[in-house]
């Protein structure tokens, strides 16, 4: 696999298409850090690390409205690549809909949102849009 963050956002874009509740992911540092991301902002109900075999799985329950069945996440968009990465200054991070969604940043100080790298002073990989 070469793009094992494109796998993930395809994996939870496939069982929202599919309105699965729960989701299983092989788990990583970096696919731990964007389910934190997403789970703080709201987008997942909840997650659980599970420590089985070498590598390991993430389990995510999907956040749904109940009256209109509809996801919490619209759109999962995957920006920097193996082939082509994005990088951003701290001056020109990304907004995701006028601030409406959330751009995953890649920074020295760790996983984080748009705003809170705007707000630390820091730029990075921007590795996903969610909105």
């Amino acid at each position: 696999m070469t793009d094992p963050i494109a796998d993930y956002l395809t994996r939870l874009r496939n069982a929202i298409k599919a309105s699965h509740r729960i989701v299983e992911i092989p788990a990583s540092n970096i696919k731990k850090e964007i389910t934190k991301v997403l789970f703080d902002k709201g987008y997942i109900q909840n997650y659980k690390f599970e420590e089985n075999g070498p590598q390991g799985t993430i389990k995510i329950a999907l956040k749904y409205n109940p009256s209109t069945k509809q996801n919490a996440i619209v759109n999962l968009k995957r920006v920097s690549t193996p082939g082509l990465r994005k990088y951003v200054k701290h001056d020109s991070l990304p907004r995701v809909i006028n601030g409406l969604g959330i751009a995953v940043i890649s920074t020295s100080k760790g996983v984080m949102t748009d705003k809170e790298a705007r707000v630390e002073g820091v730029g990075g990989e921007v590795l996903c849009y969610v909105y």
